[in-house]
């Protein structure tokens, strides 16, 4: 059943789009982490590191409920379309933070992805019953869950091994609008 789901013209866009939204939030994530330790190290790198998570989950307790409502009053598609569209603008603002060796200006895109994905979680759910069978909700709703936690686990690989040894800002801010862009 599942497996037609990813060809599928219906369900395949909105799978990869989420997919590589949370490769991306955990890329841009456990890279900036990185980041600090290698670049500040000592208690200010651990106290920014606590920081980073913060700015990165606080979204999620203050927004996520405006996502569902968002959902609900607006077209799903139209609203991921433009939270992907900001999403890029995100990734660009990362670019430049890696580029720049910035943590305050990775901090700003950490928040940015943050928000999107505190605003995208509610519609990424609540348009698969807009594009699927009552039938295939069921094997929809496992794909994109089980994608998430490979997402989560395949960025957080991804910025680790693009930071290793202090890593080269380039491959950081290449590997983060690559996955803004992918989908």
């Amino acid at each position: 059943m599942s497996d037609h789901l990813l060809v599928s013209k219906r369900f395949a866009p909105l799978f990869w789009c989420q997919f590589f939204a949370a490769f991306n939030d955990n890329f841009l994530k456990n890279a900036l982490i990185l980041l600090i330790l290698f670049e500040i190290g000592g208690s200010q790198g651990e106290s920014l590191v606590t920081l980073a998570g913060a700015i990165f989950i606080a979204p999620y307790f203050v927004l996520s409920a405006l996502g569902g409502q968002i959902a609900d009053k607006f077209d799903k598609a139209l609203v991921a379309r433009r939270l992907k569209l900001v999403e890029i603008g995100a990734a660009g603002v990362a670019v430049a933070g890696f580029l720049f060796a910035s943590v305050p200006v990775l901090l700003v895109a950490l928040f940015a992805f943050g928000v999107l994905g505190a605003l995208f979680g509610p519609v990424k759910y609540g348009i698969l019953p807009d594009h699927l069978r009552q039938e295939e909700l069921p094997a929809g709703n496992a794909l994109v869950e089980g994608a998430t936690f490979l997402a989560i686990l395949a960025g957080t690989i991804a910025g680790g091994l693009a930071m290793q040894n202090g890593g080269e800002p380039i491959v950081s801010a290449l590997g983060v609008m690559a996955a803004a862009l992918a989908a």
